[in-house]
């Protein structure tokens, strides 16, 4: 069993045991390396978003020319001048063919690692932010900074470290550090949001008094980008004849709050049915009309509210009942407040004065992701899930969400409830507060809890398709987990490998933790997906494969030495996978590897020459199966009949029969 280190700095949280058996401690180093490096992957759009908006901060130049001058720049500047958005978007700048634009990230401990030359590909561009590292931490940086410089330099990536302004930094590291000022002009960056916002130039280069007010005070470049977003929901859901001037003064009445407006028009709404459709107005802001009135009634009913006895004809209409409470439906039949941010009040006024009314919230949700309204698309869908979650997390219910969305998620849950399920967990991965919380949960879902197949399904496509996106490491090892316990199904596993064969490094990583795990029945049907001879032999994207480094030869050997050694002590008639993988390889030693074929001949013979007992046994199943590789090469060439006699020399001198082939794979000689 292993332990996960996730990306948050803090406390360490201990492994729990939520099912029957005993848990073999003595498993968990050779699961899981605790000392390997933790990354988050840097989204692609928001690092263009980051490119359009960034107003160029005081000394831009001189911190470009440092980083291309030395493939490090060390980042200093007072909070708010925007030191982090530059480091990212320097380093995009930096795209190349080959590597990848990660952050480095500390592990529950607060370690960083940084010494440790596999955090580093040929290529990457990697981001170290420790704007807000406490003194401990920055101290541990700095000392490892020094071997992680030399790696990133030999491998011709590119590093930006941000450090904690005023920051105590070495004489040797201060060459590399350069300071960064706010921009001089901070209505250019306002200006900027706005342009990149769609907003046209006529409106925002008007002199205005609400932003001459906004930006009199010194404000954070991020307050600022705040402030312009607001101006553009304020445009989106502005009345017609509206102007710039009156969406800024929309965006400053939202900037200040609502709760006490709201709690005073709650108080002035008696009716149930008053209530329920400003709370389902809140939920499904900028929803079609027929879906706010469905979902209104459909909460009535959950919580138990009889009906109306009114004769329908006597009743209100939908426009009387909306203006009641602030609202309104725009030309496009689209439901939302009159006022900016309304919405966000509402949710947290009733969730905040009503307590009982939650559980019927989670309850009623799920009623309405279920409704079949063909206005209720995946967008509306997923909104009223993230603002339900958006109240979970706000209030630190973070332990209340997971378990709905589990319950959303269990045996017989349609197909509705499992993609809310998908967007819970989402939310809660991507709170900057409890993120960590539910990557921990995740991962004791996946390594220890007894899954359905519907929520096995949930995570296998939370891990693939929205932890891999953020923390490829940690969604590798949860869709490890799933696919050793996996049965009847193969969606972990695919997921798994399509996951490796994007990344060397985590093909590289994967490799590794199968090689130090126990090499279980699991991990044997997991290894020959992985074992692909040309992504080992790949050398498109860097001069260096992976089958040229000692550490994946170390573990192709050890994986492939259990795999002979579990085929051979099986009756014939289970060996037809083995020796299909073994032709594989033999295949393309022969025909695709270059002069990396003979590599791939020696690592065969090591790992049979490993296997014990089974030693005889495992070489004449290599033998056998290249004679019958002879036959089905594509070309039947001279050079498979070639490799198959080198393969016997290579047997012959492992076991002493022979004079000893020359071998590829180790250290000091061809490679």
């Amino acid at each position: 069993m292993s332990t996960e280190h996730t990306t948050w700095v803090g406390g360490a949280q201990s492994v729990t045991h939520t099912g029957g058996g005993n848990i073999h401690v003595s498993l968990a180093a050779a699961a899981h390396d605790p000392r390997k490096p933790v990354f988050r992957q840097l989204p692609e759009d928001q690092l263009r978003w980051l490119r359009r908006v960034l107003v160029a901060p005081v000394n831009l130049g001189r911190v470009r020319t440092t980083l291309e001058e030395t493939g490090t720049v060390i980042l200093d500047g007072p909070p708010g001048s925007g030191r982090t958005a530059t480091a990212r978007v320097l380093l995009r700048e930096h795209h190349r063919r080959v590597g990848a634009f990660r952050e480095l990230l500390p592990d529950d401990q607060g370690e960083l690692l940084l010494s440790d030359p596999s955090l580093v590909d040929p290529g990457d561009r990697l981001l170290l932010d420790l704007s807000g590292a406490e003194a401990g931490p920055w101290l541990t940086a700095r000392r490892d900074l020094p071997a992680l410089r030399r790696t990133v330099h030999e491998r011709r990536a590119h590093l930006v470290v941000v450090m904690p302004h005023d920051g105590v930094l070495e004489p040797d590291l201060q060459h590399y550090r350069v300071e960064i000022a706010p921009p001089a002009f901070p209505l250019e960056v306002l200006r900027r949001h706005l342009r990149a916002h769609g907003m046209p130039n006529e409106q925002f280069l008007r002199d205005d008094v609400t932003v001459d007010e906004f930006l009199s005070e010194r404000r954070p470049m991020r307050e600022i980008g705040d402030f312009a977003d607001r101006i553009r929901r304020a445009r989106e859901s502005a009345g017609p004849g509206e102007e710039f001037s009156a969406w800024c003064a929309a965006a400053k009445r939202a900037r200040a709050g609502r709760r006490v407006e709201v709690a005073d028009r709650v108080t002035g709404l008696l009716e149930a049915s008053q209530r329920a459709l400003m709370i389902a107005v809140a939920m499904l802001h900028g929803a079609h009309a027929d879906v706010v009135h469905r979902a209104a009634a459909l909460l009535l009913s959950t919580v138990g509210s009889p009906e109306e006895e009114t004769p329908l004809l006597q009743r209100k209409d939908l426009a009387q009942r909306l203006s009641e409470i602030a609202a309104r439906s725009g030309p496009d039949c689209r439901v939302r407040f009159t006022e900016l941010d309304y919405d966000s009040a509402v949710r947290a006024h009733f969730w905040d004065h009503m307590p009982d009314l939650r559980p019927h919230l989670g309850t009623w949700v799920a009623r309405v992701v279920e409704s079949n309204d063909p206005h209720l698309v995946p967008d509306v869908r997923d909104g009223l899930v993230a603002r339900l979650a958006g109240e979970y997390l706000r209030t630190g219910r973070a332990d209340a969400l997971a378990a709905l969305a589990e319950g959303w998620g269990a045996q017989g849950a349609g197909t509705a409830r499992s993609e809310a399920a998908v967007q819970a967990l989402t939310c809660g991965l991507a709170d900057p507060v409890h993120g960590r919380e539910f990557r921990e949960r995740v991962y004791q879902w996946c390594a220890y809890r007894r899954l359905t197949g519907a929520f096995a399904q949930v995570l296998v496509q939370v891990c693939a398709d929205v932890l891999a996106l953020t923390h490829p490491d940690h969604a590798l090892i949860r869709l490890h987990h799933l696919a050793r316990r996996e049965r009847g199904t193969a969606h972990a596993l695919r997921a798994l490998c399509d996951l490796a064969a994007g990344s060397r490094r985590l093909r590289r990583r994967l490799l590794d933790r199968l090689a130090r795990g126990d090499l279980g029945p699991a991990d044997l049907a997991i290894f020959p997906h992985l074992s692909d001879p040309a992504l080992l032999t790949d050398r498109s994207v860097t001069t260096r494969a992976l089958i040229d480094e000692e550490g994946v030869r170390r573990a192709l050997v050890a994986c492939w030495s259990a795999t002979l050694t579990d085929a051979v002590s099986r009756p014939e008639r289970e060996r037809t996978a083995l020796r299909t993988a073994i032709q594989r390889w033999l295949h393309w030693a022969a025909e695709g590897a270059g002069d990396r074929g003979e590599v791939l001949l020696d690592l065969l013979v090591d790992a049979a020459d490993r296997c014990g007992e089974h030693r005889g046994s495992a070489f004449a199943v290599l033998y056998a199966s290249a004679r019958r590789a002879e036959w089905t090469v594509p070309s039947r060439g001279a050079r498979s009949t070639h490799m198959t006699d080198l393969l016997l020399q290579k047997i012959g001198a492992a076991q002493g029969l022979c004079p000893g082939a020359p071998s590829a794979s180790a250290g000091g000689r061809r490679s």
